[in-house]
């Protein structure tokens, strides 16, 4: 089978699209299918190289940091893909490339699924100073796309809720996105965590709360802040990994709150390939975003063996089991009483952390390309008989 990947996000970049795109493009191709990705480049040039091709694109921040836009014209480089001709096509994103996506699947008369990552309702406030109106344009945008598509996949069941609730009339299968455990599954080499820990200035008897991604607004990391100020003197240290537009803003609140290091340490961007070693860095995992359709962060952490104390979200049901691989909270109280019911019981870390380990395996890449590959499949098939159909 020839699947063609389309998104507007790609490497370099770094997100849970681009991570999604990669294990699935990877999976696929081991699994004996062709796959090709159509994305933007991070420059206004053209390319195509390793069965990726990049159109010319400018930065977009305005519409949401990091976005981009494409500038060149993509006649030639559609015409090459319509000539490889995929069996079915699968977009990513809603703006540059799906328009691309649409166009192939349209000429060559094959489906196209589309994957709905991103809950725009709570990005409303990079595009429009009214909550309901931008929440109502959501709606309608989210209902137009599904309509050029053959079905929707949506990463958890508040997503394919979500869409629902817009009026999507196209099918929406649920199919998490899946992540390379791989990376996480090595034991951690108690050297490096102590080598890491004194770089950081870290003390070595410190609890270390560990929260790994952008730092943006929708994930509301001002809470984890407040949180942490609310400890007082204890010796806990809120770990942020990651950077973001949002970064100054956060800093200029731990100073406002009276936090610094070791209390709260901002230790920017990590290497991908090391960034196993810093969720290990952390004896849980924080999160305290409302604004993820799946949060590969959290299957991450817990493929590293860290329990999480996560923000109550629709998108963790069934993700983060109470008691067993972390906790869920409501409120300030809440998270206070399940942090110290996790600091009273040092004798079940071993087992938390084994549970966590275990709970990640459903989010394998391999199961996820395994999902796909039989969504392609029936859709393949469907569209083959609707076209005999009406014939």
């Amino acid at each position: 089978m020839k699947v063609l990947l389309t998104t507007d996000w790609y490497a370099p970049a770094v997100n849970g699209v681009v991570t999604s795109v990669k294990n699935l493009r990877r999976e696929l191709e081991r699994r004996g299918h062709e796959v090709r990705i159509l994305t933007l480049s991070q420059t206004t040039r053209s390319r195509e190289q390793d069965g990726v091709t990049a159109l010319g694109s400018v930065a977009a921040g305005l519409i949401y940091p990091g976005a981009r836009l494409r500038t060149a014209l993509a006649g030639g480089y559609v015409r090459e893909l319509v000539e490889w001709g995929p069996d079915v096509v699968h977009s990513q994103c809603e703006f540059s490339t799906f328009f691309l996506a649409r166009r192939i699947a349209e000429e060559l008369d094959v489906p196209l699924v589309h994957t709905y990552h991103t809950v725009y309702e709570d990005y409303t406030h990079y595009f429009s100073p009214s909550v309901r109106f931008g929440r109502k344009a959501v709606a309608l945008f989210s209902r137009w796309i599904a309509s050029q598509t053959d079905c929707l996949v949506a990463p958890t069941g508040k997503v394919r809720f979500l869409l629902e609730s817009y009026g999507v009339s196209r099918p929406v299968f649920v199919v998490p996105s899946g992540i390379d455990l791989r990376r996480f599954r090595r034991e951690p080499d108690p050297w490096r965590m102590a080598v890491l820990k004194a770089s950081l200035e870290i003390p070595a008897d410190n609890l270390v709360l560990v929260s790994v991604g952008r730092l943006a607004a929708e994930k509301n990391v001002e809470e984890l802040l407040r949180l942490r100020a609310a400890m007082g003197s204890e010796a806990v240290t809120l770990l942020l990994v990651g950077d973001g537009p949002h970064r100054a803003r956060l800093e200029a609140v731990a100073a406002e709150l009276g936090l610094r290091a070791p209390a709260v340490v901002f230790a920017g961007m990590v290497p991908p390939e090391q960034v196993g070693d810093w969720y290990q860095l952390g004896d849980l995992f924080v999160s305290a975003s409302t604004s993820e359709t799946q949060g590969l962060t959290y299957a991450e952490a817990l493929a590293a063996g860290v329990p999480a104390l996560c923000r109550a979200d629709p998108c963790l049901s069934g993700v983060i089991r109470d008691g067993e691989n972390g906790w869920q909270y409501q409120d300030e109280a809440d998270f206070m009483r399940k942090l110290s019911l996790f600091r009273s019981q040092p004798h079940r870390r071993e087992q938390l952390s084994r549970c966590a380990r275990e709970s990640a395996e459903s989010f394998s890449a391999e199961t996820f390309a395994c999902r796909m590959e039989r969504l392609y499949l029936d859709q393949i098939e469907r569209h083959h008989h609707e076209r005999k159909v009406s014939a």
